[in-house]
């Protein structure tokens, strides 16, 4: 038996157990729904098409869980003009497991019990393995190890020396003060150059 169902400008075709993921409805998990647009109906017998709904037929349904889908990037452009937007978007979804497909005339209560029934029973043995999960993974943690500091060469002052002509790098320091290094250089006096020219000139 199946049918098939209009639910968020789609169309579906279910069978009961199936388990879909449709555009959100409102309800929180454990929530019973209908669906009220049935196109078509089909139990077995013979296939029963509405014009365009089946009077009456709704199908029954319990919402799992509230979701978002994967992320669509919308991303626009402009050439020329330094134009680029981009944005992103999740679409709420709801994923539902049909219970029952009901034609004109029957009720909903059997399937509200069994849909009731079901999620008491599966509620406390899905959260069970989650916890031990959690304390599992809090245990496994290891502790993280302090990182040494890290030396940035280049904001640091360098060590130089000062010869008489240009500074040259020698190496790069750890330090916080910069460190002048002098030397003493022998410069020759005004008169002895002259005495040693005139003595060249000869």
């Amino acid at each position: 038996m199946y049918a098939v169902v209009k639910t968020g400008g789609k169309q579906y075709r279910v069978a009961k157990d199936d388990v879909l993921t449709i555009e959100k409805l409102d309800g929180e998990a454990g929530a019973v729904v209908e669906l009220e647009q049935v196109l078509a109906i089909n139990d077995g017998k013979g296939l029963t098409i509405g014009t365009p709904m089946i009077d009456g037929a709704r199908v029954a349904a319990t919402v799992l869980e509230q979701k978002k889908g994967e992320k669509v990037l919308i991303f626009k452009k402009k050439r020329r003009q330094n134009y680029r937007r981009t944005k992103g978007h999740r679409q709420q979804l709801t994923v539902i497991r049909i219970s029952d497909i009901l034609a004109k005339g029957q009720k909903v209560a059997a399937a509200k019990a069994k849909a009731a029934s079901a999620t008491d029973g599966d509620a406390p043995a899905k959260k069970a393995p989650a916890k031990a999960k959690a304390k599992a993974k809090r245990k496994q943690r290891p502790r993280r190890k302090k990182r040494p500091r890290k030396i940035n060469r280049k904001t640091e002052p360098k060590r130089i020396i000062l010869d008489g002509s240009r500074p040259q790098e020698i190496e790069r320091w750890p330090i916080k003060k910069l460190v002048v290094v002098p030397v003493t250089v022998a410069i020759p006096k005004v008169g002895a150059l002259a005495s040693r020219n005139s003595v060249a000139s000869r």
